[in-house]
């Protein structure tokens, strides 16, 4: 089964960067991207039909999300633009922090085919075979001896820990990556000393093990691209059995220990990544993440988000890329239906697109990256500010339009 709520691009990211980083054993240089990285948004129904849970959530047992509503008269196409962000509004020196309880549950995954090769048309070859894709145990090939435990570097990352963030030359603070996104996508307006909305508390749950039946995923083979060959098996399962088993399975379980619509759950993978209907057709490969809503909830927002050692994606999509992407994308489009006028042809996104994405417009572009205190550098991706999809004037730090200044104008004329 197929859902039309989903939404995606694709793109290959080739990077090239003149900054130091940390790789694998295997990976003395920057590893090129061998296969597509694609990021997908599962959107709710409509804005209207979002909204009004959300209205009633106030008063319901259960509160749900934080969020703020914005208006926006667009000076690129005249339109007046409204949505909703998860935190406090941050116009006219808005203050407050907001903090989201985030629980973190790692995902393994159990298939029971290997793909050993690439036919025509990019349709793998396979054969039978069990493999265990395990996020909580070390990886020694992929990460080396030490620092190689992929649920631990995901919570020792920037995503979920503090660390220093300078833009251009302004340090917006010490806090996690989303957060300083937020305060440079803001900053000429909000209230620099008070203003955050960050990840807090965090609770990681036990491992839930998803076993994918052998015609909804399958293990790539270290050998299966051809030389080099990559330092770890990668999963490939079908995205709508993984998102069908989240709500049906995994969200319902999780209920009764806290897990509901006024949290954030991410669902963490290791070198595993989703396919849109068959695995064994590379074109229906590769999504590294998405964030979506539920389908007896709207309001229920969740992320799923690969953390990648095989390089398979290039320097791009290594380790807490996808967070990065996904993190942010989900406070500043929580339901994946904030309209904007008409942007395109960047990042993974060939033709038009019409929502507040922050991450699509510059999938494949790096950030400046971080060394936190266990010593592993960690990859984030630059993002779109506020301003790039709404408006000529930029109320971001350095009057930029994108994390990393990227984007010194907006998005200019709707797209066509």
């Amino acid at each position: 089964m197929k859902y039309r709520k989903f939404q995606f691009f694709s793109v290959v990211v080739p990077v090239c960067v003149a900054l130091t980083a940390t790789f694998a054993p295997g990976q003395a240089r920057a590893p090129k991207p061998r296969l597509s990285a694609k990021y997908t948004v599962k959107r709710a129904p409509s804005q209207a039909s979002a909204m009004a849970p959300m209205a009633s959530a106030a008063a319901a047992a259960t509160p749900g999300l934080p969020l703020w509503s914005f208006s926006v008269l667009s000076d690129r196409d005249g339109n007046q633009y409204t949505g909703v962000m998860v935190g406090t509004n941050p116009f006219n020196e808005g203050s407050g922090h907001t903090r989201v309880a985030t629980q973190v549950v790692p995902i393994i995954f159990k298939t029971h085919t290997i793909g050993t090769g690439v036919g025509a048309g990019g349709i793998l070859t396979t054969t039978p075979g069990d493999t265990t894709l395990n996020p909580t145990q070390p990886d020694r090939a992929c990460l080396g001896s030490r620092n190689n435990n992929p649920l631990r570097l995901f919570l020792q990352s920037p995503i979920l820990q503090s660390a220093d963030f300078n833009y251009g030359g302004v340090d917006v603070g010490t806090t996690q990556t989303t957060d300083a996104f937020q305060r440079a996508n803001f900053w000429k307006v909000i209230d620099r000393e008070d203003y955050h909305v960050t990840l807090s508390p965090i609770t990681t749950f036990d491992p839930i093990v998803i076993d994918v039946p052998a015609a909804n995923g399958l293990a790539l083979a270290t050998t299966s691209l051809g030389a080099p060959a990559f330092c770890a098996p990668m999963a490939i399962v079908d995205i709508n059995l993984v998102d069908l088993f989240i709500n049906n399975n995994i969200l319902p379980a999780l209920a009764p220990r806290g897990v509901n619509h006024g949290t954030f759950p991410i669902f963490f993978l290791y070198n595993s990544v989703m396919s849109f209907g068959d695995p064994r057709d590379l074109n229906n490969c590769c999504i590294l993440g998405y964030h979506g809503t539920g389908n007896s909830d709207s309001t229920q927002t969740y992320s799923p988000m690969n953390f990648d050692s095989t390089g398979l994606f290039g320097v791009s999509g290594l380790d807490t890329t996808t967070a990065s992407h996904e993190v942010a994308e989900w406070m500043d489009d929580p339901f994946g239906n904030n309209p904007t006028p008409p942007w395109g042809h960047t990042g993974q996104v060939p033709g038009c697109q019409d929502n507040l994405e922050v991450g699509d417009p510059l999938s494949g572009t790096e950030a400046p990256r971080i060394v936190m205190r266990n010593g592993f550098t960690y990859h984030l991706q630059e993002l779109a500010f506020f301003s790039w999809f709404y408006s000529s004037r930029s109320v971001g730090v350095n009057g930029w339009f994108s994390d990393n200044g990227t984007f010194l104008t907006d998005a200019g004329p709707p797209c066509q």
